[in-house]
C-alpha cells in the first residue's frame, strides 16, 4: 500500500499475498488492509494507492488490473520483473481508467 496526504507519496507498506496463485493474481490481506488504514490514520495519513509486480508482463495495468484495483483518484506503481532492468511505472485511476504519470527503468 502507498501511504501519503493529498495526492502525495510518502511511503510503502507491504502486505500479503492471499490469492490461491499468487504467481499471476495480487489479492491484499484484508487484515493488513486494515491495519495499513489504522497506521497510516494514527499518523496523520491515507492509503493514497497500491504497488505490486509483473513478473513476465510490462510495467502497464493489465485488464485485471483493470478490473480488480480501481480506486479513483488513487496511485498504482506498477514495477516488471520481466528483465534484468526493472521497469517502474506510476499511474493514476481516474475517470474509469489509468492514467499514466511517470515511468523509469532502474538497474
Amino acid at each position: 500500500m502507498l501511504l501519503g496526504r493529498e495526492g502525495t507519496i510518502v511511503e510503502a507498506v507491504r502486505a500479503r499475498n492471499v490469492a490461491d496463485d499468487p504467481a499471476t493474481r495480487f489479492l491484499l490481506d484484508s487484515k493488513d488492509h486494515f491495519d495499513g488504514r489504522r497506521t497510516a490514520r494514527a499518523r496523520g495519513l491515507e492509503i493514497v494507492g497500491f504497488y505490486h509486480s509483473h513478473p513476465r508482463s510490462p510495467a502497464e495495468p493489465s485488464a485485471r488490473d483493470l478490473a480488480e484495483f480501481s480506486y479513483p483518484g488513487h496511485f498504482y506503481v506498477i514495477a516488471s520483473l520481466r528483465s534484468e532492468r526493472a521497469e517502474v511505472g506510476l499511474f493514476r485511476f481516474d475517470d474509469g481508467n489509468f492514467q499514466r504519470l511517470s515511468f523509469v527503468t532502474v538497474g
